[in-house]
């Protein structure tokens, strides 16, 4: 078991645990401090108790993760880690893989719920202005040949000092080429609809624009202060209840379709928030990216840059152009 003060050792260098900082399924991230120099990193293991208790064929997937992880993020050139996580350095501990990573300000998640548990509200340029980040950081996983699937406020990280976002945690990545049906890969919550809800052979069908629909449930999520979608919401309850028979439970509470994605309440309450010009423009973004069909949303990243750039360009129009 890992304890603070514990020195792990990977091909650069060494790392003394300091504190945890967050845990997911199957892995768990530590501050540590650089030896000698003491500059302070986050290193991500896979979490070893999880492990002794997992089946083998499930240690065997999170090794792997964990492996492409670290293939991804070796994989890029050093001017395309400006919205992605910075791997450090990597190696193995007690047979298993482990990165350091650029230590940052914490997650999304955890800085809205703290500016709402405060009172504060995250302002509509800032969210658009994360977003357009989050697009540039999904645009460049996919340049390099790979599906994220996994976009949610805890995977994407502050770097308060730049007042930027990057996007993290990569072990979710499919290639884009693969166009077969795959296993269950994401987190209910802020999945496609392609993705919760499996087609024949209990498989699911995904692409790039399956990162759009999480996308767009971001934005969401951004500009009304940490609010999910009903859709994301029920996806993860029922999946909570029924793990991947929950596609089956809902459909049925739907006569067998796909619930709404966006209801009309939910898109309301989106322009309320904004309430400012651009508001008109920033509700036909959300409605294209949770498009219940993936031919129904963007196409690519440019595509949802310029719907962008007409949200901004609405936002800076003279008040006597829109009268």
């Amino acid at each position: 078991m890992l304890e603070a003060g514990a020195v792990i050792t990977l091909e650069a260098g060494n790392y003394r645990l300091h504190e945890p900082l967050a845990g997911s399924a199957y892995g768990v991230v530590w501050i540590a401090d650089t030896l000698p120099a003491g500059r302070q990193v986050a290193i991500k293991l896979i979490n070893q108790q999880q492990m002794a208790r997992a089946h083998p064929e499930q240690r065997d997937r999170w090794i792997a993760s964990a492996q492409k992880e670290i293939a991804f993020l070796r994989s890029l050139e050093p001017w395309d880690e400006r919205h992605i996580v910075r791997l450090l350095d990597s190696g193995m501990h007690d047979t298993l893989p482990v990165m350091a990573l650029e230590l940052l300000d914490g997650d999304l998640a955890r800085h809205i719920a703290r500016e709402r548990a405060a009172g504060r509200a995250i302002g509509f340029a800032q969210a658009l202005d994360w977003l357009a980040q989050i697009n540039q950081a999904i645009a460049k996983v996919h340049q390099y040949g790979w599906r994220y699937l996994d976009l949610k406020p805890s995977n994407v990280l502050l770097d308060a000092r730049r007042g930027s976002v990057k996007l993290a945690d990569f072990g979710t990545n499919r290639l884009l080429g693969d166009r077969d049906p795959h296993s269950y890969a994401g987190t209910a919550n802020w999945q496609a609809p392609e993705q919760f809800f499996p087609s024949a052979g209990n498989s699911y069908l995904t692409d790039a624009r399956s990162d759009y629909f999480a996308l767009g449930a971001m934005f969401y999520y951004l500009v009304t202060g940490g609010l999910p979608l009903r859709f994301c919401r029920d996806c993860g309850q029922a999946y909570r209840d029924h793990q991947a028979g929950g596609a089956a439970q809902l459909l049925a509470r739907h006569a067998g379709t796909v619930p709404p994605t966006l209801h009309d309440d939910e898109a309301a309450l989106f322009a309320q928030r904004i309430d400012a010009p651009g508001a008109t423009e920033a509700v036909t973004l959300l409605r294209a990216l949770l498009c219940v069909e993936p031919s129904g949303r963007p196409p690519h990243a440019l595509a949802i840059s310029r719907m962008i750039g007409d949200v901004r360009s609405a936002m800076r129009a003279p008040a006597w152009s829109l009268a």
